[in-house]
């Protein structure tokens, strides 16, 4: 048989087995608690719900696409017509003198081939737009030609007047471009047909600006 003091020691080692180590079954209970609290709070990003920042996303609308050049407001659209910038353009372009009937003209530029209209129509909207300032100041163009300072369709085949209102010099842009030349062209023949300047005006926008995306800052036509 074991000694009375063998004993002793045995006992010794299990009381310090059991109450004197470290309680490793207490710690590794407290330890699951705490990590199934964090996961119920924080759950893994890879999860779509209960995701705080997936849910701003899915809840915030989606922003709207900025439109392209083509299908924003036409370059050199004209301001409201009770703007003063409007009314001061308007001013202007009803300023410029119309000459008087039958007033020669300086010749018109040479008209080289490959025009993209035959000679005879060019010299007539030449001539049209030389002698009618008071229509075709109020007709826009349409074929981007605001960026060399054109405002109006009439800017396209005169570069200059006299006093008189006479031409002082034809602008040649429109001896190549189709577009101001067809402009020009409707304007004469809606005005031989007795159409008022404003109806022109409404007809030729009508007519050019869903097929074409910009357009000069010409100003409305007076009342």
């Amino acid at each position: 048989m074991a000694s009375e003091k063998q004993m002793g020691n045995v006992s010794d080692r299990n009381q310090r087995g059991q109450g004197g180590g470290p309680p490793w079954v207490l710690i590794g209970g407290v330890l699951a608690i705490a990590a199934l609290a964090f996961a119920a709070l924080y759950p893994t990003s890879g999860s779509e719900a209960g995701n705080p920042i997936a849910d701003t996303a899915a809840a915030s609308p989606a922003p709207s696409a900025t439109p392209e050049s083509p299908q924003a407001e036409p370059v050199g659209a004209h301001a409201a017509e009770d703007s003063p910038a409007a009314a001061e353009a308007q001013a202007a372009a009803a300023a410029v003198p119309k000459p008087p009937p039958n007033a020669p003209h300086p010749p018109l530029p040479f008209i080289p081939t490959g025009m993209p209209r035959p000679p005879e129509v060019i010299a007539e909207v030449y001539e049209f737009a030389g002698a009618n300032p008071d229509i075709l100041e109020f007709v826009p163009c349409f074929c981007g030609c605001e960026t060399a300072g054109h405002r109006a369709n009439a800017h396209c085949f005169v570069q200059s007047r006299n006093p008189d209102g006479t031409v002082k010099a034809w602008e040649p842009h429109g001896m190549g471009c189709a577009v101001c030349i067809d402009v020009a062209r409707d304007s004469m023949q809606l005005h031989a047909s007795g159409a008022s300047v404003r109806d022109v005006r409404s007809s030729i926008e009508s007519k050019y600006s869903d097929r074409f995306p910009r357009m000069t800052p010409t100003p409305a036509p007076p009342q």
